[in-house]
């Protein structure tokens, strides 16, 4: 047992489009501090899992329970649960009508409230955190993708979720600046942010995670730290997987 703050709990979580089981019962617990990257082929329901932490996506059945509270209740503020659960996505989902800083700035000020001087001043200071501080007056439109992923991150950190969701966030950027956007993610992993991260890159999540989860086809198949999942793997096709995506030297 771990003497961890519990963040999520989730028990038994299914989701279904149609006919469709997408997650076929899924039982994880995060906990405050932990940086967990979820694996596994394309269509494993890695994406969905993360998206239903968020409600982006509501499950089917089963109960999610963030920091005491029954998030799948009927009724739950969903508002205020992603005010406290930063994400975020592949495609980036900048406001390509503001620029840099207005991203950053529009829901302190909108959702949390924040006085407007207040809300630049921890926009700079977060710009300057992913080495763009010299960007704030740029517009997306402007930007590399590895730029606007990295002032996405910074939007979501703005609002000091209690923990960051991450959906691929490389797998949209050319490959040499998928670097820039996880050296971001392992520096706020140095600082103790809780982290799930939905990924392609298997050096990252063997370097920076402290869990890595593989799943297939709706379920997870295997968890352990990254020594367990890519030196020793237990499962066939969790060995079958790795087999395939890392490179034997």
């Amino acid at each position: 047992m771990s003497d961890k703050k519990v963040l999520f709990e989730i028990q038994d979580l299914h989701k279904s489009f149609g006919s469709l089981e997408v997650l076929k019962g899924i039982n994880e617990t995060v906990y405050q501090g932990d940086v967990i990257s979820v694996i596994g082929p394309s269509g494993s329901g890695k994406s969905t899992f993360i998206r239903c932490l968020n409600l982006l996506e509501q499950p089917t059945s089963g109960r999610i329970i963030f920091e005491g509270n029954d998030i799948t209740a009927k009724g739950f503020n969903v508002n205020k649960h992603r005010q406290k659960v930063g994400m975020v996505f592949q495609q980036f989902n900048l406001f390509n009508n503001l620029n840099v800083l207005q991203n950053l700035t529009i829901s302190q000020i909108k959702v949390k409230k924040t006085a407007a001087a207040a809300a630049e001043e921890k926009a700079m200071a977060l710009l300057k955190r992913v080495g763009l501080g010299d960007k704030a007056s740029a517009y997306p439109s402007q930007l590399s993708g590895g730029q606007k992923q990295r002032v996405a991150i910074a939007r979501a950190l703005a609002m000091e979720p209690d923990v960051m969701l991450f959906d691929e966030p490389t797998s949209a950027l050319d490959p040499e600046m998928v670097g820039e956007v996880l050296k971001v993610i392992q520096d706020l992993a140095n600082d103790g942010i809780t982290m799930v991260v939905v990924t392609h890159e298997m050096g990252f999540a063997q370097k920076v995670a402290h869990k890595v989860l593989f799943m297939d086809e709706g379920l997870i198949v295997e968890e352990g730290t990254p020594e367990d999942i890519f030196s020793h793997p237990q499962n066939p096709r969790t060995k079958e997987f790795l087999s395939k995506v890392i490179n034997v030297i």
